[in-house]
């Protein structure tokens, strides 16, 4: 089903009956990486998961978007839809917004799962800056000698040759990525009041199991269980068990 907001196009799914369940899927992703989830959930709940704008077969933005962007259309979502309040599940980039909607609007929000969620900076080491910096001094040497016309094609065939594997391919969200993920949401944590359960990937490379250990301890009530050899994709690849676990935490919706 398409819901329009703000001039945009908005793709999401709804099925079954009960307490209100919003899915928030990754970067790069869409409503359908979830859905074995969805499909698990509907069964007990009235579950929604929705296409990010730029992701999926939502309207992409207009210009670059950042993650309080992304939180403000989520709440025009929870209004077009009549969902005063429900619990969230979302991994990875969908935990940033998830974070600060939970923080601004604490009355909408039940109870909160983050999945291998993003939203805190890593450590800066050396190696990270020389990389940055290496990468800066190419674009500017490679754009220096091409020509103007050329510009666009030139850069990205770049992109892809020297970006990382989600810069190479955001494409014309490129912009909103690096917007993103430069933003460091630590300082919300501590004004987290909807109860809170972490899972992780002890393998996870994305965003390390040091963020979820971090969250559990600066997120007032907050959990944390780890999936011991699964990666980013935690849920999937421990589906059953994931089933299991937000089962026992939404019981006290029911």
């Amino acid at each position: 089903m398409l819901l329009k907001i703000d001039n945009m196009d908005i793709f999401y799914k709804t099925a079954g009956n009960g307490e209100k369940v919003v899915l928030l899927h990754g970067w790069g992703g869409c409503a359908d990486s979830f859905l074995p989830v969805f499909n698990y959930l509907s069964t007990k709940y009235n579950v929604y998961a929705l296409d990010f704008p730029g992701f999926g077969q939502s309207t992409r933005p207009d210009e670059p978007w950042g993650v309080s962007d992304y939180k403000d259309m989520l709440y025009k979502f929870f209004d077009c839809l009549n969902i005063d309040k429900a619990s969230i599940i979302s991994h990875s980039f969908g935990g940033r917004v998830s974070i600060m909607f939970a923080v601004e609007h604490p009355d909408r929000v039940e109870k909160m799962v983050l999945v291998d969620s993003a939203g805190l900076l890593p450590k800066r080491t050396f190696k990270y800056y020389f990389k940055i910096y290496k990468f800066k001094l190419m674009k500017k040497i490679f754009t220096a000698f091409t020509p103007k016309d050329k510009m666009n094609e030139r850069l990205e065939k770049f992109y892809n040759r020297y970006g990382s594997k989600d810069y190479k391919e955001s494409g014309k969200m490129r912009q909103t990525f690096v917007k993103v993920v430069n933003q460091d949401l630590r300082e919300y944590l501590p004004r987290i009041k909807a109860s809170t359960l972490l899972i992780w990937g002890d393998e996870d490379k994305a965003t390390p199991l040091e963020f979820g250990k971090i969250m559990e301890k600066e997120i007032p009530d907050a959990g944390l269980v780890v999936f011991k050899g699964a990666g980013h994709f935690s849920y999937l690849e421990r589906l059953n068990d994931f089933d299991i676990i937000i089962s026992k935490f939404f019981e006290g919706n029911e």
